[in-house]
């Protein structure tokens, strides 16, 4: 089939690239080239593996604790709260939920000790129960939190704040929002006693100091908000159809009333990452280009070993575009190898990167994932085809154009001239 497409000069270009006894340094240097884009290739997939894996580590931390959509109302709490989430609810078959909340900072104050959360009133549909959560007995921290029948109402707050307060599960502490009461001995805070009724801890511990949960009902009465709300939290069926769904919402509700999704609540953050992926795929790029150098330099001496032959095949009829051809070809071969063994060893490498590095770590007794640090079970790394896609493209691209020069070289050779002192 190729040599049918390409006729003689596939022949030609393999023939080329055989080492003879005379041609063993240029057969070197075109291993040499093969290696350089075999690891340029494979560096640039585990690379971006390693970055894809970290992004959606990062964004599921975000989302464990962060809406994916938030409706409030522009300077001031919601009161028709009712009324709005049937009317989110209509706008796409894509949200599965609108939960009402109410959130207002306040302190927590415990054994001489103090914290600042987010006290955020949730209600028995809220995120925050789907993920591991500490209770006393084992109990059910839904029952636990909306139980009426408790001398004092539940709280639920992160293994941080815990820590800091020096509390456990079952102690009470007292929530002192931002609310005062003007008496004849002078302005008190308002305080109330809670009890915690259960312990998380966020991985990655970004959001786990912040945020305190409560009914929704015991957070209208701290904050002195009966029947009114912060807002309503969206929950999608999945978190790619954020921007689209905004979009309709943000049709749907004008203002005063306010459409965030969280990549816009965090997309600073977001875009910092994926523009540090930009800058190592560029940079390793370099790698690769290098190793294209090394296909030039092969292919130009082999132009200047072979003149001879460049002579004999135009004296035969052999036009410029088929000479041009035969070192193209060679140098395409250097890099098809060079970029299909390197895909090979990228994906292979990026698809077992957590075992290769706790082998490492307990080779060399080095700590070189913290999973305490970075929240993540596993070695983040995550082989997008997109990706390999599109470093399979560059690496070609850069392989092609590495053989015009020296094929173009070959082509313009005048073969009488070649042949004169030989």
């Amino acid at each position: 089939m190729i040599n049918r497409l390409f006729g003689y000069e596939w022949f030609i270009s393999l023939r080329y690239l055989r080492a003879r006894r005379k041609q063993t340094f240029i057969s070197v240097i075109s291993f040499i080239s093969i290696a350089g884009v075999t690891l340029g290739v494979a560096a640039l997939i585990v690379v971006l593996a390693v970055m894809t894996g970290f992004h959606d580590g990062v964004r599921q931390q975000i989302l464990g604790n962060i809406p994916h959509i938030l409706i409030q109302k522009h300077g001031a709490n919601m009161e028709d709260y009712g009324a709005v989430q049937e009317q989110a609810l209509a706008v796409s078959r894509h949200i599965v939920q609108a939960s009402p909340f109410v959130s207002k900072e306040a302190m927590l104050l415990s054994k001489g000790n103090v914290s600042a959360v987010s006290v955020k009133g949730v209600d028995s549909h809220s995120k925050i129960f789907l993920q591991p959560i500490l209770t006393l007995g084992k109990k059910e921290v839904r029952d636990l939190l909306f139980a009426g029948e408790s001398q004092f109402p539940g709280i639920i707050i992160g293994l941080t704040t815990a820590s800091s307060l020096g509390v456990s599960v079952g102690d009470t502490i007292n929530v002192i929002p931002p609310l005062f009461t003007v008496t004849p001995f002078g302005v008190i805070p308002k305080m109330k006693p809670f009890r915690v009724v259960g312990i998380f801890r966020h991985r990655g511990g970004v959001l786990d100091a912040y945020f305190g949960y409560v009914s929704l009902q015991s957070a209208q009465e701290l904050l002195d908000s009966q029947g009114v709300v912060t807002g309503l939290e969206i929950e999608l069926d999945s978190f790619d159809h954020t921007q689209t769904v905004s979009a309709a919402l943000r049709k749907e509700f004008h203002f005063p009333f306010v459409v965030r999704s969280w990549e816009e609540i965090f997309g600073s953050f977001l875009a910092a990452l994926k523009l540090e992926k930009l800058g190592l795929f560029i940079v390793l790029t370099i790698i690769v280009l290098v190793a294209a150098f090394n296909i030039a330099t092969t292919l130009i001496m082999v132009v200047m070993e072979k003149h001879k032959d460049i002579a004999v095949l135009r004296s035969l009829g052999a036009t410029s575009r088929s000479i041009m051809k035969i070192f193209m070809l060679e140098g395409l071969i250097v890099g098809t190898l060079g970029t299909s063994f390197g895909t090979l060893l990228g994906v292979l490498l990026a698809r077992n990167a957590d075992p290769i590095i706790k082998w490492l770590e307990r080779m060399f007794g080095l700590r070189i994932f913290d999973q305490a640090v970075y929240g993540m079970e596993r070695f983040p790394s995550v082989v997008n085809a997109g990706d390999v896609t599109a470093v399979i493209a560059v690496a070609m691209t850069i392989s092609l154009l590495a053989t015009l020069y020296p094929a173009w070289r070959a082509a313009r050779m005048d073969p009488a001239e070649a042949l004169r002192y030989d």
